[in-house]
């Protein structure tokens, strides 16, 4: 059967069809995720979730731009999806600027609000600068310019273990060097207390 043969069975729900479709794009579905997220198992999450995309919509498929570009399409938009469900996810045990006052807490922040903000600001730069110089550099790739892991092992040539350990080490050298230092006091969040300190390293 044609490519084109297929996709009409598929579309009038021949699984059998679709299946040989599947293995007809698998490999370059497979290339195109992984070039976009750069992680070979979110590139197979993202190929699964096109395949399952180009099944649902096959009933509606036209073939107006034919079917692989269809199908690279959806890749596109799946690989896209993925990469902002990650961004979200990722910030859960960050050093994220709302957990170090970096970002304004309110719409309408009071006078003594604007001031503890800013001293938090400032607090976070005397003690980047106090890092090791790989340690600022992991720290400033990840939360000011919100590189992703793969990003930053690619822009400092290590691999991704690497990169992950460096920015556990990180986190907790700053969070040691505020506390040491009481530039937080009075100020620093219960979740960077001395105890969550010596538990960093989660991703």
């Amino acid at each position: 059967m044609t490519v084109e043969e297929l996709v009409r069975a598929a579309a009038e729900g021949d699984q059998d069809a679709f299946a040989q479709l599947v293995a007809l794009y698998e490999k370059r579905v497979y290339a195109l995720a992984l070039r976009t997220t750069g992680n070979q198992e979110d590139a197979a999450d993202v190929a699964q979730e096109a395949f399952l995309a180009a099944w649902r919509g096959l009933p509606s498929f036209r073939g107006e731009a034919g079917f692989a570009t269809w199908l690279y399409r959806l890749t596109a938009n799946a690989a896209i999806d993925h990469l902002r469900r990650t961004r979200r996810q990722r910030n859960e045990a960050s050093l994220n600027d709302e957990a170090l006052g970096l970002n304004a807490v309110d719409a309408a922040p009071t006078p003594q609000e604007r001031a503890e903000g800013e001293a938090l600001r400032e607090a976070v730069r005397w003690g980047m600068g106090e890092l090791s110089r790989d340690h600022r550099q992991v720290l400033e790739l990840r939360e000011y310019q919100e590189l992703s892991y793969e990003e930053i092992a690619g822009q400092l040539g290590v691999d991704l273990g690497t990169v992950k350990s460096r920015l556990s080490r990180a986190r907790g050298a700053l969070r040691k060097i505020l506390l040491k230092s009481g530039n937080l006091s009075g100020y620093l969040p219960s979740n960077l207390s001395e105890n969550a300190a010596e538990k960093g390293g989660r991703k």
